[in-house]
């Protein structure tokens, strides 16, 4: 399940608040509890499936975000960013900032956004990187405002270097690496994958 299907799964255009997303899922929630529908066994998979869902949303946007998002926005697949620090280090902490919401695109955009991301999820899948890099970068290009779109690129940086790791070519590993960080510097799931590939890298120096 990727982000844009959690997002229509409760009914929410992409990028939604926090305070929407919870809403949504306790209205929906409500409505097919298995306690409500005992013997409804749709009900019960559908229950299921708005509770990873929610899951899946909580992890990528936060309360602390979404409470000042009616003046910023989204993302790490994924993304969100302002003037990034210097390329941070393994003993560095990323600030925390809220992430601007991305503006309204068309649904033509929107198609194609999608459509690109089933793409990108495919080349990832075969390991195909460089493609998916190029893929991301020019849909980053396009919607440059996008923050989810930011987090995707980061996200095909960051599996890249560690693919760089194990074919050990550390020094290109590094470089996709701080990439990944300052495409998306406040995404704290990627910054902390980030960081485990940092250790690999010095591990083996």
């Amino acid at each position: 399940m990727d982000l844009g299907d959690c997002y229509r799964l409760l009914g929410l255009r992409s990028g939604a608040s926090f305070g929407e997303i919870k809403a949504s899922y306790r209205r929906l929630a409500q409505q097919y509890h298995p306690d409500i529908n005992p013997d409804d066994k749709k009900a019960k998979e559908k229950f299921i499936a708005l509770t990873e869902a929610y899951k899946l949303l909580l992890q990528v946007i936060t309360p602390q975000e979404t409470a000042q998002q009616s003046t910023q926005s989204p993302a790490s697949a994924s993304g969100e960013i302002q003037t990034p620090n210097p390329e941070p280090t393994s003993q560095q902490t990323p600030k925390k900032q809220p992430t601007p919401q991305p503006p309204h695109i068309s649904e033509t955009e929107q198609r194609l956004k999608w459509k690109t991301y089933e793409q990108l999820q495919q080349f990832l899948k075969e390991r195909r990187f460089p493609q998916a890099i190029a893929l991301a970068e020019a849909l980053a290009a396009r919607l440059p405002e996008d923050a989810e779109v930011r987090q995707w690129q980061a996200i095909a940086y960051q599996l890249w270097g560690r693919a760089l790791i194990a074919e050990n070519q550390l020094f290109k590993a590094k470089i996709y690496l701080n990439k990944a960080l300052k495409t998306d510097p406040h995404n704290k799931t990627l910054w902390n994958e980030v960081q485990r590939d940092f250790q690999k890298l010095e591990q083996i120096f």
